[in-house]
């Protein structure tokens, strides 16, 4: 039976884990020995470890400080230490494991290979977050921080953040409320958690609402089946060049919109239809659930405010920074008539997982000291330059090719003839290039139909993510990947 040892008597040289087997005829100082060659041959104690002090050893072991001092002495003689006067007692350069040549070398994980060029949606450009600018706030937030903070926190969210939310949104967006009615949260997909899943997101069980949801019939995957998860039955509207038909709306009780850019296809939502899908909100006493997707960046036409500012006791108006900074941040806001916060806010919890307190202070003075406005500002700026580089290549390559929604936003749509929009999908993949085909987008319920519907076939092409170098290189493969006029 082997005896376990620790060295922990002293924070001089490596603490040590050694097995001692049961004294034989050399007692402990072989057994010592034993113990030290079988540490260095297998790679534990590695090539220049300092090693704890005869007298610490000797105390953890219980054992003459002589027994410490031979075994060191001979494991010295036999090249497996060094000692010198001063500098103590270590393990060898020249001791290496007897087999280190047959070990098997740890590898990292295999990295999977990505696409040459990524003309995905919703992704920002990543070399473009304000680093210095954020590091600036964040230290100020930090030395500035209250000890509170250093606590438990309050699930609406800090204060702070809140405040300034409020004049911000006021300002940019339209939007209409005060601090008490913003709940912080890690984005839009937090946010249909908390409103429709409960705190554990499933069946519905204490949600704040239920279903049946109206949507538009083009959106994001990701989002129907979370409400799916939840038990929310979803009920697609058609869309045209007015964006959502809200004429259309039924027995619904809730519409989810994007209309500052409807998303994937592009374009605001027209102001009669914003009238109308108020006026059917009161008259029914709806809900209108505004993902205020793309709102910061605008290109060729003029701002267009909030709906929530229309009727904040009608309209939950949800936002994150999610493509004006970066998803990393996991930083969000949901803006809620006053008789949905405390609702919420029972959800949440006093122990929910949160976003990180000091993050939220960070944004506070990130958007309070004007470096928000001035870093939206430079991505747009560089979103349109992009953007324009796209327009000018199709034109010339592809001028068949219809390219729409690039008024506004992070993508365009790219209308292809009919039947062709599978092939061009793999045409892509297969100069890889990662991109999404409309398809993917549309509710699964939802069949075209009438005039004006969205045509069927197309490609929804992000132009941000990809670095400056590479966007040339990414634009020419695109263009090859078209089907012929």
């Amino acid at each position: 039976m082997a005896e376990t040892w620790v060295n922990s008597a002293e924070r001089i040289g490596a603490d040590l884990h050694l097995e001692l087997g049961l004294p034989g005829s050399g007692g402990r100082r072989a057994a010592l020995i034993s113990a030290l060659r079988d540490a260095v041959r297998s790679g534990r104690l590695t090539p220049g470890t300092l090693l704890p002090p005869y007298r610490s050893l000797a105390a953890d072991l219980g054992v003459a400080r002589n027994t410490v001092a031979d075994a060191y002495a001979e494991l010295v003689a036999e090249g497996w230490l060094t000692a010198r006067q001063g500098s103590g007692t270590r393990v060898a350069e020249r001791a290496e494991p007897v087999r280190a040549a047959s070990r098997v070398p740890v590898k990292a994980p295999p990295r999977a290979r990505g696409p040459r060029h990524d003309l995905r949606q919703g992704q920002p450009d990543a070399s473009g977050f304000p680093r210095s600018a954020w590091l600036a706030s964040y230290r100020r937030a930090v030395q500035q921080a209250p000890n509170e903070v250093f606590g438990p926190g309050d699930p609406a969210g800090r204060a702070e953040l809140r405040e300034v939310l409020a004049t911000y949104l006021a300002r940019a967006r339209g939007v209409r409320t005060e601090p008490g009615r913003i709940v912080i949260c890690s984005g839009f997909a937090h946010a249909l958690r908390l409103l429709f899943g409960g705190a554990s997101g499933s069946g519905g069980t204490g949600a704040v609402l239920r279903g049946p949801l109206a949507v538009e019939a083009y959106g994001l995957g990701f989002h129907r089946e979370l409400l799916a998860a939840a038990g929310v039955r979803t009920v697609p509207l058609p869309l045209d060049e007015d964006g959502a038909q809200v004429g259309l709306l039924g027995r619904e009780r809730a519409v989810l919109l994007t209309p500052a850019h409807q998303f994937p296809t592009g374009g605001p939502l027209h102001p009669e239809r914003r009238a109308a899908v108020i006026d059917w909100a009161r008259a029914r006493g709806g809900l209108i659930l505004e993902d205020d997707y793309d709102g910061e960046f605008r290109y060729d036409r003029r701002p267009v405010g909030a709906v929530q500012g229309l009727d904040p006791e009608r309209v939950i108006h949800l936002g994150s920074v999610s493509k004006s900074l970066s998803p990393a941040l996991r930083l969000g806001w949901m803006v809620l008539p006053e008789r949905y916060v405390e609702p919420v806010l029972a959800l949440k919890g006093e122990r929910e997982g949160w976003t990180s307190a000091l993050d939220q202070l960070a944004l506070a003075d990130f958007l309070g000291s004007g470096s928000y406005d001035r870093h939206v500002r430079r991505m747009r700026q560089r979103y349109r330059r992009r953007r324009d580089r796209l327009v000018a290549a199709l034109a010339t390559h592809a001028p068949h090719v219809e390219v729409t929604g690039v008024a506004a936003g992070l993508h365009a749509v790219l209308r292809l003839p009919p039947g062709t929009e599978r092939s061009a999908v793999k045409a892509a993949a297969w100069r890889g290039i990662a991109l999404d085909g409309l398809a993917e987008f549309r509710h699964p319920e939802f069949r075209e139909r009438g005039q004006g519907s969205i045509a069927p076939d197309g490609l929804v092409v992000g132009y941000a993510a990809p670095s400056e170098h590479a966007y040339g290189a990414a634009l020419e493969a695109l263009c090859e990947a078209l089907p012929p006029e």
